[in-house]
């Protein structure tokens, strides 16, 4: 298993790009617990808390693009630091205000600011591409990426706010601003393996929206962000409601886990059906996975279902990157690709709303269908985007509508 994934790095500079990458991108599963366990010790309670770190989220998944896409047509170099610095800056006055007691419009407005945060998953396997475009070594690397980016999630959350609980309450996002910045100055230096800027060319203008199938793609991640999001919550309360809240780590642990393996074994997978049909097979299978919830009546049987719910995650992930390679113009991959996880970020912002709202109103089981509900849209989604997909290779995909 490890000889495939040990080639992928045989080029110079693959080995510090790939590592630099994983330090810039835990602030992604640091940030956001962060500020809220240190708000919710700061203030006393969790509205604020919750609402500073949903500001941050959806700004980060609307201004993310927007960064990419000047890094397709600038480069990395030239954009991610300085993007970088305006997010680090943004969440140091962030704490600096809450920690004197500032007015809590002022943390609003930071958090905004934080959202400057550059989709880094997404510059790594800009990178990669740049390598690999047109070998079976890409669909490894893009695994390999993925399995780097559940172990982000396992890590950072705990790293976050076991700091913060335990040093001091700004410890966390403090340590996600200092893996940020290091991050992108160790990354930004591995000038060789970064992508060369390709020239725009005539009726390919425009950001890679206009293409009907990154439309579909970036929709049915919103509904998959729901999914992963209600998970999260769920498991939280139905841990506290069961008496064993600190049992919630590591069911999560368990559902990364299951994504993880899953990850590994898929990038040395050489699977004959088409990246479309691949996409639609992993969102069923995922919305398959999660039908056992609503028999959820124990902490163990919540961990073996989301043990195998987690399987499908990575493959699906790595499919998608595929998929996205596939279909946008080389000259703007790296913003094609961000979508994707920008669609993720609004359905996590929004999918922690709804399911905290049905678990209070109705009851903590039935959160658990909130998860169900938006794993039947991702499949809807993608069963009538399914002919856009197949239609996506066309040479001029430009004149593609949805």
């Amino acid at each position: 298993m490890f000889k495939a994934y040990q080639d992928i790095f045989t080029p110079p500079g693959s080995k510090l790009f790939s590592a630099a990458g994983f330090v810039a991108r835990m602030p992604i599963s640091m940030t956001s617990i962060g500020l809220v366990t240190m708000l919710s010790q700061m203030r006393g309670g969790y509205g604020l808390a919750g609402a500073i770190a949903a500001v941050f989220a959806l700004a980060t998944a609307l201004i993310s693009p927007q960064l990419s896409r000047l890094v397709d047509r600038l480069g990395q170099s030239r954009v991610l630091l300085p993007a970088g610095m305006v997010s680090a800056a943004s969440i140091g006055a962030l704490l600096l205000l809450a920690r004197f007691g500032a007015p809590d419009w002022t943390l609003f407005i930071c958090a905004l600011f934080a959202g400057c945060m550059p989709s880094m998953p997404a510059m790594v396997r800009a990178r990669w591409t740049e390598l690999y475009r047109g070998s079976p070594k890409l669909h490894t690397a893009f695994s390999f990426e993925s399995v780097l980016d559940e172990i982000c999630f396992i890590i950072g959350p705990i790293l976050s706010v076991g700091l913060s609980v335990s040093v001091f309450p700004e410890a966390g996002p403090l340590a996600a601003c200092l893996f940020l910045i290091t991050g992108i100055l160790l990354f930004t230096r591995q000038k060789s393996s970064e992508p060369a800027i390709r020239p725009q060319l005539t009726g390919e203008s425009g950001s890679v929206l206009r293409l009907g199938s990154i439309r579909m793609l970036a929709f049915t991640f919103v509904a998959i962000g729901i999914i992963f999001s209600t998970v999260d919550v769920v498991t939280v309360a139905f841990a506290e409601y069961q008496g064993y809240k600190v049992g919630a780590s590591y069911v999560l642990a368990i559902y990364a886990t299951g994504s993880c393996l899953a990850g590994l074994v898929f990038g040395l997978l050489k699977i004959k059906q088409t990246l479309q049909r691949q996409f639609l097979t992993g969102v069923a299978l995922m919305t398959l996975t999660l039908l056992p919830l609503l028999l959820v009546d124990s902490m163990t049987k919540l961990a073996l279902i989301v043990f195998f719910s987690g399987l499908t995650v990575a493959p699906t992930m790595i499919i998608t990157m595929g998929l996205i390679e596939k279909i946008v113009p080389s000259h703007q991959l790296t913003e094609g690709m961000t979508w994707a996880t920008t669609g993720l970020g609004i359905g996590v912002a929004s999918g922690s709303a709804v399911a905290g709202w049905v678990i209070d109103t109705i009851s903590v089981q039935s959160g658990f269908s909130v998860a169900i509900a938006a794993g039947v849209l991702a499949l809807v989604i993608s069963l009538l985007g399914y002919k856009i997909l197949l239609s996506a290779y066309k040479p001029a995909p430009a004149k593609e509508h949805v």
